[in-house]
């Protein structure tokens, strides 16, 4: 009552991945599997077949078989829990069931499965618990990593403390410094007498016949020497008519400045602020009334392009969910609209019938089935890739021209590629140096959110399909990328659209609605 074997086989026969828990010669196991597809009868829907000797407990996935070789004694609703254990730590490991994806994760497959059973028995395990083995995640190891991340936080911290440490002596002895420096001056000015002085008027703009020379008996007992003013009264701002007034009163002396405070409190600094977040939930999109059979389309889209020209990445996953709420309704076949699908790769659902010929149909597989009733299900997947700029929805070019006196003139277009998609809430975001102030020209909705500019355009669609803006700034042309673009769109972009749902019965068109959505994950100009 044994498991002797737990195998992965292509629909031929061909051996990809074999475990054997009971010892048997390999010539034996290639056999048996060589031997298994033969033995399944035509249009079988059982998920068993016996020899002479052993049973096979099988599963078909996508073009392969996944299996158990028992002997007849075994447990056999024991070995079909056992299969399924198996085909969903499959599934967690090697998302794509194929056969270069089985042999590349072989290893972790046979290390799973020797956590599923062992000497033929299956153990008492859960999948959660069979992943968290093979992860081989240690507690210890998180607890070191926790006291070394504590660690280096408090240097951190150490180090600010530290430093404004330093600053605040730095700041006193500035300040000691200047009460040195006015206590050495014999006279005052705005309206000083002997032996002091008066301090400089806040925020007024003194004349240059303010200043008063010392008194006759001050002269007389400093007449020998000249005194010495190496520092100046505290500013607020930048050095302005009054410092230079009181500077060449007093001999032309260099006067020490202090640092200018900051909007954040006098001496600090504010943080740096955080990038801007271009992505643009699909909320934004008109909601569609959805009817007994209802088709979502979703595609997110994956892209980067260079500055100069040219697609340096693209990708494109979509995927269609179809939801029934009518029980009279869940045996139905759907028709993709007859477009040019060839960039498209597919990948069905495991119940779901593979595409043949040239028309692109939806429908399970057994067609005695039916689709579950008031629970969406994703029937079908797509991807597109390459480097082709003609898939690129919006086109967008940034085009900085330095002036040659440390600012910019940057000019910004948009324009759509894709006619049948209608664009809303766009996003350009274009970082910009700290603290400058662009200089916009024309009319747009635009905004400074931390270090960049963002332009936001309400919708981009077939009858508003380009527009620029212009705007000067500080920084050189590379101070202006990488730019990132957000939004979402109502339309596919692969053009993937449901034409018909037909009853499987009598062949009876039915109403359906659809929605068709697509977002970005990352659209970058680098």
């Amino acid at each position: 009552m044994v498991v002797l074997a737990a195998s992965i086989c292509t629909r031929s026969g061909k051996p990809l991945l074999s475990r054997q828990f009971r010892p048997m010669p390999r010539s034996r196991v290639d056999g048996l599997l060589a031997a298994f597809p033969k033995l399944i009868p035509v249009n079988s829907q059982h998920t068993t077949v016996e020899t002479n000797d052993v049973r096979f407990v099988y599963q078909p996935f996508e073009e392969l078989y996944v299996l158990l070789i028992t002997n007849k004694g075994s447990n056999i609703l024991q070995d079909i829990k056992t299969l399924s254990l198996l085909v969903r730590l499959i599934s967690s490991l090697t998302p794509a069931m194929s056969e270069p994806a089985i042999l590349h994760h072989a290893f972790d497959l046979l290390c799973g499965f020797d956590e599923i059973v062992s000497l033929g028995y299956k153990e008492n395990v859960s999948l959660s618990q069979v992943r968290n083995v093979l992860e081989g995640e240690s507690h210890e190891e998180k607890i070191q990593e926790i006291i070394a991340r504590n660690k280096e936080a408090e240097a951190k911290e150490e180090l600010k403390r530290r430093a404004k440490q330093l600053e605040m002596q730095r700041r006193e002895q500035q300040r000691l410094n200047q009460a040195t420096s006015r206590s050495s001056v014999p006279g005052g000015y705005g309206g000083g007498g002997s032996g002091g002085y008066s301090s400089v008027p806040r925020y007024e703009q003194p004349q240059a016949s303010e200043y008063r020379t010392p008194s006759p008996a001050v002269t007389q007992s400093q007449s020998t020497q000249k005194p010495k003013f190496t520092g100046s009264g505290m500013k607020l701002g930048k050095k302005g008519k009054q410092s230079d007034l009181i500077s060449a009163a007093l001999g032309g002396e260099q006067d020490v400045e202090m640092d200018e405070p900051t909007h954040s409190g006098y001496g600090q600094h504010e943080p740096e602020p955080e990038p801007v977040e271009t992505e643009v939930s699909a909320d934004v999109l008109d909601k569609v009334e959805q009817d007994s059979i209802h088709v979502t389309i979703k595609e997110q889209l994956s892209l980067t392009l260079l500055r100069d020209g040219g697609l340096e990445s693209f990708e494109l996953k979509g995927d269609l969910d179809l939801r029934i709420t009518e029980a009279a309704q869940s045996k139905i076949r759907l028709t993709l609209s007859p477009h040019d699908y060839s960039e498209l790769q597919f990948k069905q659902h495991p119940n779901v019938a593979k595409f043949t010929g040239n028309e692109k149909v939806i429908g399970l597989k057994d067609a005695s089935r039916s689709f579950p009733v008031g629970q969406g299900l994703g029937v079908l997947r797509w991807r597109m890739t390459g480097k082709d700029e003609s898939h690129v929805p919006l086109n967008v070019t940034v085009w900085p021209q330095p002036r040659g006196d440390g600012t910019s003139d940057v000019a910004v277009e948009y324009e759509l590629e894709a006619q049948h998609l209608t664009l809303k809430n766009v996003v350009i975001s274009i970082p910009v140096p700290s603290g400058s102030l662009p200089s916009v020209t024309g009319e747009a909705d635009w905004r400074l959110s931390g270090n960049s500019f963002v332009w936001t355009i309400d919708t981009i669609d077939s009858e508003n399909s380009n527009g620029s803006l212009e705007f000067r700034c500080q920084g050189d042309a590379d101070a202006f990328f990488p730019v990132s673009v957000g939004f979402a769109a109502s339309g596919s972009l692969a053009d993937v659209e449901v034409a018909k749902a037909v009853l499987i019965e009598n062949g009876e068109e039915q109403t359906f609605s659809q929605e068709r959505i697509l977002t970005v994950d990352k659209y970058e100009i680098v």
